[in-house]
């Protein structure tokens, strides 16, 4: 490895520096910041927007911030995560993809991305489970058989990544079951583990407390790290920083057996479990929603009061809503029943045959924001409990 790829210090005060240096680097900062009681990804511009000694209190519909205490006092990422995935900055809500307009001259046709960001874009605070995400939907927008999705591929393009090593699971996480965390894995520019104050196992030089142990992971990175204030980590630092992480990976309770588990799904289609789960889902569609993989979306035109102008956009779906799956004027999955299922063996199973890799990163949304508190870990238990097939 080259020295200058050995992990670094940055103090609290660089780490803003830090944010500094990819601004002026033409980078538009997206970041944690805390807004209707909720830890979201916001435009930010400097260390003072992050959520500064807050956490989030997560179980199977519930969701609440409180304020840390002891060591963690002044924790910037003292958090799992929020209701935002980082789908919403490279796969929109709602994307404009054509228009229509009649001129003198005739119909005049643009397409391609509406608009996309005018700026390079720097994602702070990019958790080990979203990493995959962002690595599985780049698959799908930009490796599928239909790709590249060139309003993805706009967004995604140039996109500085700051990765940090979650410390502080939700009662929700189960990463560790999906291999997607709580370390971060994968291409980042830079990933942070953050080392409070108060530590007698890794003291620090006088107003270097709160310090941020960087591990470098592109020439991106070190270019920008070069830029402002950092020293040498120590073997201390260095190790204290694993073992955070390893201690969060202790605390994470909760599990998915996914041992052969597409072909146990699928073995499973006709499971009495899914009555039981359509008798208390809302088919709200929160959970497809939050999630950060799912992708479904769906095509509407409207057109000018003038007559003049039509427009195409595409907008998020959901596999919940009755009318995805509508056929010659009727849908084929018709029941909760139904459509529960297709996402649950979707995500679980369909995903590895069409991409290689399951949907899911463990990250946990999915039970938070379930209104009926439904925990996908305990449906796949319960319909895996019986055994498997003959």
């Amino acid at each position: 490895m080259d020295e200058r790829d050995l992990p670094r210090i940055l103090g609290r005060d660089a780490l803003g520096d830090l944010l500094a240096a990819l601004v002026d680097d033409g980078h538009e900062l997206i970041g944690p910041t805390v807004r209707d009681d909720a830890i979201v990804h916001d435009v930010i511009t400097s260390i003072d927007d992050l959520p500064a000694g807050r956490t989030d209190e997560q179980a199977p519909g519930r969701y609440r911030l409180r304020r840390t205490e002891g060591a963690d006092a002044g924790a910037l990422f003292a958090y799992a995560t929020g209701p935002s995935a980082w789908k919403r900055e490279l796969f929109p809500p709602r994307v404009r993809t054509a228009t229509v307009e009649l001129t003198h001259e005739g119909l005049r046709f643009a397409s391609g991305p509406a608009d996309p960001p005018v700026r390079r874009r720097a994602f702070i605070g990019v958790r080990g489970c979203d990493l995959e995400a962002i690595a599985i939907q780049d698959r799908v927008f930009l490796g599928g058989p239909h790709a590249p999705d060139h309003d993805y591929a706009a967004r995604r393009a140039d996109v500085f990544i700051v990765a940090v090593h979650c410390t502080h699971p939700a009662a929700t996480c189960f990463c560790t079951s999906m291999g997607t965390g709580p370390a971060a894995r994968g291409a980042y520019d830079l990933a942070l583990t953050e080392l409070t104050p108060d530590a007698p196992d890794a003291p620090a030089p006088p107003g270097d407390d709160h310090r941020f142990v960087v591990e470098i992971g592109s020439p991106g990175g070190r270019r920008i790290l070069d830029r402002v204030e950092h020293r040498a980590a120590t073997p201390t630092e260095i190790d204290r920083a694993r073992r955070r992480v390893e201690d969060a990976a202790a605390r994470i309770d909760r599990r998915m057996d996914t041992r052969d588990l597409p072909r146990r799904l699928a073995e499973r289609l006709e499971h009495p479990r899914y009555d039981d789960v359509a008798e208390r889902c809302l088919a709200c569609g929160n959970c497809t929603l939050a999630c950060p993989t799912c992708f479904c979306s769906t095509e509407r035109e409207s057109s000018g009061l003038d007559g003049r102008t039509a427009e195409r956009w595409r907008e998020w779906d959901s596999c919940f809503d009755p009318d995805f799956s509508s056929l010659h004027g009727r849908p084929v999955r018709a029941s909760v029943r139904a459509r529960y299922r297709q996402w649950l063996v979707h995500k679980l199973s369909g995903w590895h045959e069409q991409f290689g890799t399951s949907g899911c990163t463990g990250c946990g949304r999915c039970l938070t924001w379930c209104p009926a508190g439904i925990d996908l870990t305990e449906e796949v238990a319960a319909l895996l409990a019986d055994g498997d097939a003959s």
